[in-house]
């Protein structure tokens, strides 16, 4: 507390031991109350307390406010210190009235009447006291009041320099906090512009330092009425850097001048572009100059405080000469310096030069210096320990690249993104996809680049990626046959993403007559490759295969048998997707009905696309805007999943049909989209009626609570088998950071003969968007008897939620359909962030949490379920997710708890605490959270477990 000793309040000295000798919270809650009883009397009774005594009453009451104890008396009092002439009592009230004061108090009124006082004072230190009420404060109210006195005081020729400095920061304040209220635009301002822009010129270092954080949030409103301050600001920065750090030895730091000034005039230099004025252009190029030579000087000290404040200002000078953009020969200078920074072994001077370098790569003027040091930075991007500076290096890459690096830079990109981290491959997908695209001078290169992709990272490998690729292949005759060639090629890997079945399916739909020729390739050999892949892919995928096998019968009729018995098969025209079952009918009807020449007009090859911006340029923007430079490509539409031209129809764009869905735990595992081509109903016209197809019967469903499954055992574990039945056994492998999560399910065929029409669907999906988006990867339809298949589902916590999702898994055992709906272990507390705590931060939290209208917030008392083991309770804590806090609780029977449950929209903290009563057999549970919903749930979960 202040002014305790120099002051002499022994009263308080002694309140202040007494509670620090308190043995119990108890004993210190009844230390409190008893002084809050005398104090509360004191105020009533006695009418003739002097200053001292108020001011002792009212540092006590602020100390049990810094406790964690509400104080509702003593306003008026430390109002009434404001009036003292003595500082210590005036520094007691407004100290008083900044923490405690409501903004809509009664009292408001007084205290803005005693601030006004004291701003017109002649005592500077009464004038600071006031300011720093307002800034600490600054209310609306406070900013209306004041709002045209602080400027006077800061522009007033006779203000003390301590005042002034005090006057800037307090206007910049009230300038953040209430800026249409401060009065900074209006006629009257106008005449403080010219005085305000001379405080950079003023004696004292603190008021230039002050005015300039003032004079930058001005200039950020109203750039024009403050552009004077340009010479103003490179002529003190040139005072600044040619001094020696004994001329302004009260404001050097480890042998640097005035370094965070510095800092904040290159900032403000920042706001406009290069001066117009000769002179002043060629002195701000000199204090650069001189940042840069400084830079270069061996080192003064070898402290570590002594580099960073050079590097500060050395960094913010570079950020100067890339924003100004004008000077050649700085900008390679800068290059050239932050090059040496490579290979430093501070981590974040290695981050910062990566990230000032991708600047400069921009720049004309020092792009070819930024390439010498390629190598450097491929090093950083392979061998780079932290994932953020190896983030740094493929931005700084990719901006580096040209025609002349371009092959160069994207191999060793393509060769990094096999090992690289989670979080960076889908950029870095996106990345590769554009460079390829933009520096091909031979598309067969381009073609051969993104393959490889899909081959490498296929589940980074986004819509847009592989649209792209047949929008050019399309678009460009002279590489349709050496696509079809490499695609059909790619296809016979024994492990082929589905990706790449989508890009050969349609390439081969479109241009597989080009590779026909060879025997190796014939339609059949194409056909048998393709179809081989069809019951592995998801029913969006297969629907694009049919597409192709019909293209298939207008470019090679002698599969035309072959195709339409595929097409006849129950699996198609009786398929419970109604796009696979529509195609199916639909292409059938139109190989039987129609004469060649409309099957040719009907099955033509898909037009050019106009040439727009690129989509997947488009996506990176978003991904990182601001950051990613313009390129000229072309822009086609989306591709369909059906390749069928129509005079009527158009193709839809389907590029943002995964761009919303959350890149969780760096997996991407897209979703099959819903969406269905606007082309399906497309043979209407010329078929007529379509006939459907009859739906199954006699299904068998399996209800889990009959079975081996109990979901409650996973709120305490994370691995297990979640269910089982005579037929099927699912177990479930967890991962969980922070709001993400990672499920590895395992479905395993305890028959002997294979389940077929294998397939999980998300119980009400539409339920989970706003508070759990989950994600589930499609599996193969066909699980062979004794074998196991494993099936991806990602899940973002986005609010706090209460129930949890269901999927429902279907199959068909021996002819009879079953089904089993499987509750996802996901509950709330899989989302808990372990937290340490000492003692006295918990139980300051605790009784934070606790001061609400609902002070226990949840709790429950319940009979102890299973025997009241110490370590099966502390092994189920941990397993629950939340940090076991031991040596908190006065009782060491007692289990106490902390962490914070992590959702995308905010962090909710929450403590626990179990007392278990051996003698009863009963357990006390309390859960205390910043929500109460969350405590209600998570005290739900847990009762559960004991």
């Amino acid at each position: 507390m202040p002014a305790v000793r120099g002051d002499g309040m022994r009263g308080l000295a002694v309140f202040i031991s007494d509670i620090r000798n308190c043995k119990s919270k108890e004993a210190e809650i009844k230390r409190i109350n008893k002084e809050l009883a005398n104090i509360r009397s004191k105020f009533k009774g006695d009418k003739t307390l002097d200053g001292y005594q108020k001011k002792k009453y009212v540092c006590k009451l602020l100390f049990i406010f810094l406790l964690g104890h509400d104080i509702d008396f003593g306003h008026m009092e430390a109002v009434n210190l404001l009036s003292s002439n003595k500082y210590s009592e005036k520094q007691i009230g407004y100290l008083f009235i900044s923490v405690l004061v409501n903004t809509n108090s009664d009292l408001i009124k007084l205290i803005n009447q005693s601030i006004k006082n004291d701003l017109q004072s002649r005592n500077s230190i009464h004038v600071n006291l006031a300011m720093q009420c307002i800034a600490n404060i600054g209310s609306r109210d406070m900013a209306e009041a004041f709002g045209y006195d602080i400027p006077k005081l800061l522009v007033s020729g006779d203000t003390m320099d301590v005042v002034k400095q005090s006057a800037a920061l307090c206007f910049l304040r009230l300038l953040r906090t209430n800026p249409d209220v401060i009065p900074i635009d209006s006629n009257g301002a106008s005449e403080w512009t010219s005085r305000i822009v001379h405080l950079l010129n003023d004696q004292h270092l603190g008021v230039v330092t002050a005015a300039v954080s003032l004079i930058d949030a001005l200039v950020k409103r109203n750039p024009k009425e403050y552009k004077a301050c340009v010479s103003f600001a490179v002529s003190r920065l040139s005072r600044i850097v040619t001094a020696s750090y004994t001329d302004l030895q009260d404001y050097t730091y480890y042998f640097v001048p005035a370094p965070w000034l510095s800092v904040k005039l290159l900032r403000l230099l920042q706001n406009y572009s290069t001066p117009e004025d000769a002179g002043v252009r060629v002195r701000l190029n000199e204090c650069l100059e001189t940042i840069l030579n400084k830079a270069q000087e061996a080192p003064k000290s070898k402290k570590v405080q002594h580099s960073n404040a050079k590097n500060a200002v050395l960094f913010e000078a570079i950020s100067l000469i890339i924003h100004n953009d004008s000077e050649p020969n700085l900008l390679v200078r800068a290059c050239n310096q932050l090059g040496q920074f490579l290979s430093n072994r501070e981590t974040n001077l290695r981050y910062l030069a990566l990230e000032s370098m991708c600047l400069l790569a921009n720049s004309e003027f020092s792009h070819e210096a930024v390439k010498k040091h390629q190598e450097v930075v491929i090093l950083s991007m392979k061998m780079e320990k932290d994932v953020s500076v190896r983030q740094q290096a493929v931005d700084l890459l990719y901006a580096m690249c040209d025609k002349s690096n371009s092959e160069e830079i994207v191999q060793e990109m393509l060769n990094y993104l096999e090992t690289a981290d989670y979080s960076i491959r889908e950029e870095m997908v996106l990345k590769v996809a554009i460079l390829a695209e933009k520096y091909a001078t031979d598309y067969t290169w381009y073609v051969d680049v993104i393959l490889n992709l899909i081959r490498i990272a296929g589940d980074y490998v986004s819509e847009e990626v592989w649209y792209r690729v047949i929008q050019i292949v399309i678009n460009r005759d002279d590489v349709q046959g050496y696509a079809a060639k490499t695609v059909f090629e790619a296809l016979q890997a024994p492990a082929c993403h589905e990706n790449m079945v989508k890009v050969g399916g349609y390439i081969l739909g479109e241009f597989g007559n080009l590779i026909a020729g060879d025997t190796r390739s014939a339609p059949n050999v194409q056909f048998q490759l393709l179809h081989s892949k069809y019951h592995l892919c998801s029913p969006m995928t297969r629907a694009l295969l049919l597409s192709t096998y019909v293209k298939f019968i207008n470019l090679f009729p002698e599969v035309k048998t072959t195709i339409q018995e595929i097409l006849k098969q129950d699996s198609n025209l009786r398929s419970a997707d109604a796009e696979l079952q529509q195609r199916a009918s639909e292409y059938l009807q139109l190989s039987k009905i129609v004469s060649t020449d409309v099957l040719a007009t009907v099955l033509e090859e898909m037009p050019s696309f106009p040439e727009r911006e690129s989509s997947i340029l488009a996506v990176l923007k978003k991904k990182k805007p601001g950051r990613v430079p313009e390129t000229e490509t072309q822009e086609n539409r989306s591709p369909q999943p059906s390749p069928i031209n129509h005079q009527n129809s158009h193709v839809n764009n389907h590029s943002n049909s995964n761009s919303n869905s959350a890149d969780l735990l760096g997996l991407s595992t897209p979703i099959a989209s819903s969406t269905h081509s606007s082309n399906a109903n497309v043979l209407v016209d010329v078929l007529g009626d379509l006939y459907g197809s009859g739906g199954s019967t006699g299904s068998n469903s399996l209800n889990a609570s009959q079975n081996n499954y109990n979901p409650k055992k996973f709120i305490c574990k994370n691995n297990g088998v979640l269910f089982e039945n005579e037929l099927i056994q699912v177990g479930v492998k967890c991962e969980f950071k922070r709001n993400l999560g990672r499920l590895s399910l395992f479905y395993g065929n305890k028959t002997t003969i294979p389940l077929l029409n294998f397939s999980t669907v998300l119980s009400s999906p539409h339920l989970w968007v706003t508070k759990l988006a989950v994600q589930i990867k499609p599996i193969e339809p066909v699980l062979e008897a004794g074998a196991q298949i494993q099936q991806l589902v990602i899940v973002e916590c986005i609010e706090e939620y209460t129930d949890v999702p269901v999927i429902n898994v279907s199959f068909v055992y021996n002819g009879v359909p079953q089904n089993v709906s499987i509750k996802l272990p996901v509950t709330l507390n899989k989302f808990y962030e372990p937290t340490e705590m000492n003692s006295e931060s918990f139980f300051a939290r605790w009784k934070n949490l606790g001061s609400n209208h609902d002070p226990q917030k949840s709790q429950k008392i319940f009979k102890a379920s299973q025997p009241m083991d110490q370590v099966s309770t502390r092994t189920k804590l941990s397993g629950f997710g939340m940090q076991l806090l031991d040596g908190i609780d006065p009782n060491p029977d007692n289990f106490v708890c902390a962490g914070i449950v992590h959702t995308k929209t905010q962090q909710i903290g929450c403590l626990l605490r179990l007392e278990p009563n051996k003698q009863a057999q009963m357990y006390r549970l309390t859960v205390r959270s910043s929500k109460e919903p969350v405590s209600i749930e998570i005290c739900d979960l847990l009762a559960d477990q004991f």
